[in-house]
């Protein structure tokens, strides 16, 4: 099934965020490259595709896991939420309608 995981940042991490970035998209190249992910991306804090220093305000990652529990302990694990990159994170099962 798919989860939606919705993750929020903590202010001012933009630095912790950058540094540990590599971490982060090697976790989201094996769900990509399993076939399990649908989409992945941050959100910027600012109305800007690159916000600079503004930073960014979370991230959002659809993909399919197993089960909820799956999807709650693969974010919790993310390298981003264990630097206090990420100050919330929600896990939402998600069904896709578009595309089809």
């Amino acid at each position: 099934m798919l989860y939606a995981i919705i993750c929020e940042d903590e202010a001012n991490s933009l630095e912790k965020r950058l540094k540990t970035r590599p971490a982060h998209l090697e976790r989201l190249i094996t769900l990509q490259e399993q076939g399990r992910l649908v989409l992945a991306g941050p959100c910027p804090a600012i109305d800007a595709e690159n916000p600079g220093e503004a930073g960014f305000s979370g991230s959002l990652i659809v993909a399919d896991f197993p089960s909820w529990i799956d999807a709650k302990n693969w974010a919790e694990h993310d390298p981003y939420c264990q630097a206090g990159v990420y100050k919330n994170i929600t896990v939402k099962p998600f069904k896709q309608v578009f595309p089809q």
